[in-house]
């Protein structure tokens, strides 16, 4: 099995595009993604699949019970219905974003834009995390209490990443910038 960790991030991103945002596949409902297709029409390997899985840290994907399937936990810009369960939130929430986004976020709320989901996390450290990928790092906290008490749905995925439709403004809070 190949371990260049150059070549592992590149099919990595490669099969979260195929598993969350491909157009081209017909997806069923549940958005599981036959293996076999990943085998023969984009150059992938079960190890290099099982691989994957196993060492990415957000937990981002899950083979179903016989191994010949794959999805993406959360993530789609494709409609699928990953079998989430409405679950009501922590009292508050974290998003982490870049400097380059404040001044739109604090207008806008956050939007999910292509995506199914907001994606927001349970601790800062998660946070900081993921806002670090877009640039220098501003923290929110979310009012997921106040929100889900006024009516929003939140659901949670398996990898513990918390999903909700939109987070308007008056729910957000910068915590450090």
């Amino acid at each position: 099995m190949c371990t260049n960790k150059s070549f592992l991030n590149g099919k990595s991103k490669e099969l979260a595009y195929l598993l969350r945002h491909d157009t081209t596949y017909n997806f069923p409902n549940d958005g599981y993604r036959d293996v076999k297709d990943l085998f023969e029409n984009h150059g992938f390997t079960y190890p290099i699949l099982e691989k994957i899985v196993r060492t990415d840290k957000k937990g981002r994907y899950e083979f179903n019970d016989d191994g010949s399937k794959i999805r993406a936990r959360q993530g789609h810009s494709v409609n699928v219905d990953v079998g989430l369960t409405e679950t009501k939130p922590p009292v508050v929430l974290y998003h982490g974003t870049a400097t380059k986004s404040i001044d739109s976020l604090m207008q806008t709320g956050l939007e999910k834009r292509s995506r199914l989901y907001v994606h927001l996390s349970k601790d800062i450290e998660t946070a900081t995390n993921v806002g670090l990928r877009h640039g220098e790092l501003v923290m929110l906290e979310i009012d997921s209490e106040s929100m889900y008490n006024d009516g929003f749905k939140f659901y949670i995925s398996n990898n513990g990443v918390w999903l909700v439709d939109n987070v308007p403004t008056k729910y957000l809070k910068i915590i450090s910038e």
